[in-house]
């Protein structure tokens, strides 16, 4: 089913944009980080908005590639709930189509109350896009591929009905990764619960495990030379040759209700973390031609220090960036700890649950009640260099850097900010 919606009034921006894609949920090199050159300031005004829609429902973040913008939003469509993929011109926020993905229909998880932060809820995860081409994944675990330009389906597979499936309570989080020719997921049922699928025709490539899946999105990473695929999956960090699936190391990490934080890789050195009590944690992996090992360097247990509920550090220098809190809503600190002892270097209180990105040496923070903050990525301390409050609503989603523009979302609206330097955008 796809839809054409007009979008609402948007602002014009007077000067052209270079491209540069933001092609999937943790960007381009699956890390949260951005090469781009942003301004490293910002006036009192904050960043100039170039345009802002309705954006209703849900905490799928952006992604953009060849001029366009897509996300997962939840709209009414003949009277029923649906999570909707919807394409938007990045230029503008005209929005050029919308096709439906699945029922939205959802146990809770989206509507914590708690003060200053507004309830809410809707689709979870974020699409990817790649050679033209749009993948979601959705609540329901239906993965889908879509024609980015017309929004037409070029293949559907059901996890649950074709690969035995069983989903998670609050329902699917994870994003679809591409890796290569490659598609990665978790969520088929015993046997095949890891797996792996052709891009371009969507056909099975390899399948395997017995994992139980979590709503953390799998990370594509180079280890001590190996090219591996990372899951976060309730026994704890499994990591596979991506090619065929084989199995190269575990590292077990308690799982307690949810784990949604993807793992960061540093090096030999992989960190993890989880709310619910859980906890964070890093392995030092190690390498003897085909045998791999990975041994524990610390285990931090507890909501404090090191909990990530669902907000992925970003890494810089040895040291990790983010929202380290469980439940903080509008309160929990943003927080630089050391990726190998764990240490704490310093923290800022006053972010929630919000997401961060790296852009350069900064880093660009999304508060849960939106405000957008750029932050110096050093751990001598912490130095702020800018700050706007930019969307209404809860804001569990991460911001996005493409073209030297931000691309962020709430539960209720998006926006589009230019943050080029200043020598560009004057």
């Amino acid at each position: 089913m796809k839809f054409a919606l007009a979008s609402t009034s948007f602002l014009l921006a007077t000067v052209p944009f270079a491209r540069a894609d933001w092609p999937e949920y943790r960007g381009p090199s699956h890390d949260g980080q951005s090469t781009e050159k942003i301004a490293r300031s910002w006036p009192g005004t904050g960043p100039r908005q170039l345009w802002k829609i309705p954006s209703p429902g849900g905490f799928s973040s952006f992604v953009v590639a060849g001029g366009r913008c897509f996300t997962l939003v939840l709209r009414d469509v003949d009277g029923a709930g649906r999570e909707m993929l919807t394409a938007l011109d990045a230029d503008t926020g005209k929005e050029l189509w919308a096709a439906a993905i699945g029922v939205a229909k959802y146990d809770g998880g989206g509507d914590a109350g708690a003060e200053g932060n507004q309830g809410g809820d809707g689709p979870r995860s974020t699409p990817a896009v790649d050679g033209g081409r749009v993948y979601t994944l959705s609540g329901r675990l239906v993965l889908q591929c879509f024609d980015a330009k017309s929004g037409q389906t070029l293949w559907t597979r059901d996890l649950v009905k074709e690969h035995g499936g069983p989903n998670i309570r609050w329902q699917n989080a994870q994003s679809p990764v591409i890796d290569g020719d490659l598609l990665f997921v978790a969520g088929g049922g015993p046997g095949e619960s890891l797996l792996a699928f052709n891009k371009r025709d969507g056909s099975i490539v390899w399948k395997g495990f017995d994992e139980k899946m979590t709503h953390a999105t799998a990370v594509p990473a180079t280890i001590l030379g190996q090219r591996q695929v990372v899951f976060f999956v309730q026994s704890g960090l499994l990591s596979v040759d991506g090619r065929t699936g084989k199995e190269l190391w575990r590292y077990a990490h308690p799982f307690k209700t949810s784990t949604a934080a993807s793992p960061v890789i540093d090096g030999d050195t992989v960190y993890c973390s989880a709310g619910y009590t859980v906890g964070g944690s890093a392995a030092r992996i190690a390498r003897s031609g085909e045998a791999w090992t990975a041994t524990r360097l610390y285990f931090k247990e507890g909501n404090k220090p090191l909990a990530n509920h669902w907000s992925t550090p970003v890494l810089k220098d040895g040291h990790l960036y983010g929202m380290f809190q469980f439940k903080e809503f509008a309160k929990g600190p943003l927080k630089c700890v050391d990726i190998r002892t764990g240490d704490v270097k310093w923290e800022q209180p006053g972010f929630g649950p919000g997401n961060v990105i790296l852009v350069g040496d900064q880093v660009l923070a999304l508060s849960d009640d939106g405000q957008l903050v750029l932050i110096e990525a050093t751990p001598a301390g912490y130095k702020e260099n800018g700050r706007a409050d930019v969307l209404d609503g809860k804001c569990w989603t991460t911001p996005v850097v493409s073209g030297g523009r931000v691309f962020a979302r709430s539960t209720k609206e998006a926006v589009c900010l230019d943050v080029r330097p200043a020598a560009a955008s004057q």
